[in-house]
């Protein structure tokens, strides 16, 4: 059997296949291992791999499948990010002095996964301290855009994207605090799902050595990737329940049912510039493209409201309680550096950088301040979200950029049509929805002109994470989806 029969299919085709008895999973996982073996030596996607206990969790779903005795994912291969504390298998995050951690037992979502049945074949290279939008580290090295070596395939849920789209499984768990499952996504060409937050709990998604307890970290989530919209909905259903040890606390964020049905019912606001830094022409191009065709579907669309939040101004807010979270575990002296520089700013610098640096020093009271901005912020997105169904907007401002792992991410610049801005404040696109905790999906739309995928975010209300996810099967059965990248299909 040829592996190109199946490397590419759905989850839920594969499901399908599976129950047929057209292809077991013992030989889906070979599969996928085989061309592991031989292809990721130029990607680099998989850092980890756990290809015995694969075989024999697949030679186990053939089992279960003979006594009828299926669940959501049996005999599905896929893998998980590095980040996730998988039993028996080192969790570094990148950080070069925890090479040798090995974690003791599963995270919730992976045991939810394999609970689930899911064959899981080794875990996907990140950043290191998952911070940045390139992968790679000093352990693992670097991985690369399986659509153009040269570039980045994102992160930090990188390793993840490039696995997707190399086909090395149809499913993937990442996380995102900084648009690491979307940016990613986009740049590969395949899909994420950031959760509303707090949906999915993140038990043993922690970095080394922190013990595998409850933790709701401010506004990270960890969530489903995969190749098509519907394989997002049924992996999200899998992971999101609540946490069981968290006896007399667990409580389930109950998910209504997606707004609509036909796209011809959704009412979306399309948004292709952003005030704090410019899109690239070949990404607005593919989102007037986009706009054009839903309209034409029937759907309501509009190119802007005065409903919409202040983007300036939840730019600037997330930005500085997004860096309240990321600095936090830094060494004391940086910390004080950084709090120090953070003292000598202009009052009247309101930059993105500045934001940041301010953000490093948060005080517990400057942080309470912010938290009520970020109310005050949730309430105007829930205005918003009775005229509207969904925001459509970029990801990030251009396609996947060429490698640059210089040390100072401040001063590293992003070309985007020629021009040079700071690379941080890429953040920009991610936090529209990560600051107010808002789900976002993220789809493929097309390829640019140097055959690099385009994404969109599909952005929607305080947990309506069906809506955003039935937005996107609909989107992508009327424009095709993932399209593997030349050569590995």
């Amino acid at each position: 059997m040829a592996d190109a029969e199946w490397t590419y299919k759905s989850a839920r085709a594969l499901s399908r296949a599976l129950l047929a008895r057209k292809v077991s999973a013992l030989e889906l996982a070979q599969d996928a291992i085989a061309r592991i073996e031989r292809r990721d030596a130029g990607i680099n996607a998989i850092c980890v791999r756990d290809f015995s206990r694969a075989l024999d969790a697949a030679r186990a779903a053939d089992e279960a499948i003979a006594r009828r005795d299926v669940r959501p994912l049996t005999g599905i291969p896929m893998t998980v990010k590095e980040s996730y504390n998988v039993a028996g298998l080192p969790t570094t995050w990148g950080f070069v002095q925890h090479k040798d951690f090995i974690a003791k037992e599963d995270a919730l979502a992976v045991a939810r996964v394999k609970a689930a049945g899911a064959v899981v074949l080794g875990k996907t290279n990140v950043p290191v301290g998952l911070a940045d939008w390139q992968s790679y580290n000093d352990i693992y090295g670097t991985t690369n855009n399986p659509f153009d070596p040269g570039r980045t395939p994102g992160g930090s849920s990188g390793g993840s994207a490039a696995a997707l789209a190399a086909g090395y499984g149809p499913l993937s768990l990442g996380s995102d605090i900084g648009g690491s499952l979307r940016a990613p996504a986009h740049y590969c060409g395949v899909c994420a799902h950031k959760p509303t937050h707090a949906l999915v709990p993140a038990r043993g998604h922690t970095p080394p050595p922190l013990p595998p307890l409850p933790y709701a970290r401010d506004l990270a989530v960890v969530g489903p990737m995969s190749r098509s919209a519907g394989d997002l909905s049924d992996l999200l259903e899998v992971i999101a329940e609540p946490d069981e040890i968290e006896a007399g606390r667990g409580y389930r964020l109950a998910l209504p049912a997606a707004r609509h049905q036909g796209i011809r019912d959704y009412r979306i606001l399309v948004l292709d510039t952003h005030p704090l830094q410019p899109t690239a022409a070949s990404v607005r191009t593919a989102l007037d493209g986009l706009a054009g065709q839903l309209a034409k579907s029937g759907a309501r669309v509009a190119r802007e409201s005065g409903l919409l939040p202040d983007l300036v101004d939840s730019s600037l807010l997330y930005m500085r309680l997004l860096y309240s979270v990321m600095t936090a575990a830094l060494p004391n002296e940086v910390h004080e550096r950084m709090k120090a520089a953070a003292a000598k700013l202009k009052p009247d610098d309101s930059s993105l950088a500045a934001e940041r640096l301010r953000g490093a020093g948060l005080s517990h009271r400057e942080w309470l301040v912010c938290d009520g901005r970020r109310a005050a912020l949730r309430a105007q997105w829930r205005a918003f979200f009775r005229e509207f169904d969904a925001v459509i907007c970029p990801v990030m401002p251009t396609p996947a950029y060429p490698h640059d792992h210089s040390p100072d991410q401040e001063a590293r610049r992003i070309v985007i049509d020629d021009r040079e801005f700071p690379y941080v404040d890429q953040l920009v696109w991610p936090g529209i929805a990560t600051c107010p905790g808002l789900p976002a999906t993220s789809i493929p739309i097309g390829l640019s002109s140097e055959g690099l995928p385009i994404g969109v975010q599909i952005v929607g209300a305080w947990l309506e994470d069906r809506t955003t996810l039935r937005l996107a099967e609909l989107i992508e059965r009327a424009r095709g989806g993932f399209v593997p990248p030349p050569g590995f299909a």
